[in-house]
């Protein structure tokens, strides 16, 4: 039988590396060869980051269809790099304290600009929340005065972003430029995405009101998440202090890298991006919900799991990056737990496979998700089990080489699901 082309590309970039060394590596060695794969996925993705911007330009220049969608398909191509270098959070503070500017999730959406009255009009944990920031210069929220007559990068990262210190006031990253070049999804878990007119960017033709304000705003936003990418590459070229913090010590690098994928597959990706959203059947739960690319960054952030432990990476231009990895130092100390490893992350790779196949061919991630969504709701579930299943052998890798004790991410939707509806 013929396999989906997706299936196949896949397979391909999931499959055993075919270089791997003969000899153990040392940890010194797998530590700098993540420094290196690192470095490359933030270079993809900061040139990812670029080729969004300019595709924002040509929009605000000259607003048509053609041109918002081709500014969309540039933020899915961003994403695929991007969401492949999550692994490298969790164990290296570098990376977390800045992962928030770029990434965050879920955000208000009425912080930034017009929503439908099903939104609501006020939150009891958001004086933000319907603040409208490109519809109003002046406003005064909470006895705070703000002066948002120029919107640019300083007034989004500097003032806006997490505001009142409600996470949700998500003013910057990737996800305030999906709503912006979306709109809200209003199809709850029915079909369909976010619908925003090519019109909301055009002066001349302005429809949604303000539309020079929001262009600036979406400007300012592509601009930001350039400035933030280039920060980040920077921490993993040598002598940058994300390189730094686990190369200093290869065992704590290690250390680092297992926290990472761990963290990852278990609290964070089976947790609070599928289980929650699962248990909740709630298609605001979702991670990129006003677009409907839920199941690309889902697929790819196993693939980044998956990169970190075989020593490899497929770059953007097709150049493949392998070397010294945690699989060879596994494989070289303990045989049959280095095939375990391979084997969930294999039926991982699978299980994200199926829910991205169904989402490209069946239904959308939101629909997967719904209440009564029997079949859906068992493909998101098998991938969960998976996650969950290949963080239990990560665990077991952490102990047979002797990093002491390491705290994975947590989530209440998996350790405690009663908590969720509290």
């Amino acid at each position: 039988m013929k396999l989906p082309r997706i299936l196949l590309l896949a397979g391909v970039l999931m499959a055993p590396a075919s270089a791997a060394i003969a000899d153990e590596p040392t940890p010194r060695q797998v530590v700098d060869h993540y420094a290196e794969l690192a470095l490359a996925g933030y270079g993809d993705a900061l040139a990812g980051a670029r080729t969004l911007a300019e595709r924002i330009a040509a929009l605000t220049k000259q607003p048509d269809d053609a041109r918002l969608q081709a500014a969309r398909a540039a933020w899915k191509s961003a994403r695929r790099a991007y969401m492949q270098t999550e692994v490298f959070r969790f164990g290296n503070p570098v990376v977390d304290a800045w992962e928030g500017r770029v990434n965050a999730w879920p955000l208000d959406e009425g912080l930034i600009d017009y929503v439908d009255a099903a939104y609501g009009y006020e939150s009891d944990t958001n004086a933000y929340y319907t603040a409208n920031i490109i519809a109003q210069p002046k406003l005064h929220v909470g006895g705070r005065a703000i002066d948002a007559t120029r919107i640019d990068k300083t007034l989004l990262a500097g003032t806006l972003h997490e505001i009142g210190g409600v996470e949700a006031n998500v003013a910057t990253g990737y996800h305030a430029i999906e709503f912006l070049l979306w709109g809200q999804d209003l199809n709850s878990t029915g079909p369909g995405a976010g619908a925003r007119p090519p019109t909301d960017f055009d002066v001349a033709h302005c429809t949604g009101g303000h539309c020079q304000r929001r262009i600036a705003y979406l400007e300012a936003a592509a601009a930001l998440l350039v400035d933030d990418l280039e920060e980040m590459v920077a921490a993993w070229r040598p002598g940058g202090a994300a390189r730094a913090h686990v190369t200093t010590d290869p065992v704590a690098g290690l250390a680092a890298m297992l926290t990472g994928m761990g963290s990852l597959s278990y609290g964070e990706l089976a947790g609070e991006r599928m289980k929650l959203g699962l248990i909740l059947h709630d298609p605001e739960e979702e991670q990129d919900c006003f677009s409907d690319n839920t199941h690309e960054s889902h697929f790819y952030d196993q693939l980044g799991i998956d990169n970190v432990y075989f020593g490899r990476y497929l770059r953007a231009d097709a150049d493949r990056i392998e070397g010294p990895s945690l699989s060879d130092l596994v494989r070289a100390r303990t045989p049959d737990l280095d095939r375990d490893m391979r084997a969930a992350l294999a039926a991982t790779g699978e299980a994200m496979q199926r829910l991205r196949h169904r989402a490209e061919t069946t239904e959308a991630y939101d629909q997967m998700i719904g209440a009564g969504n029997t079949e859906g709701n068992a493909v998101v579930q098998a991938a969960i089990d998976r996650l969950i299943a290949q963080t239990r052998v990560i665990e077991r890798v952490i102990a047979a080489l002797d990093l002491g004790r390491i705290d994975l991410e947590g989530s209440a939707s998996l350790d405690d699901a009663d908590t969720v509806f509290q």
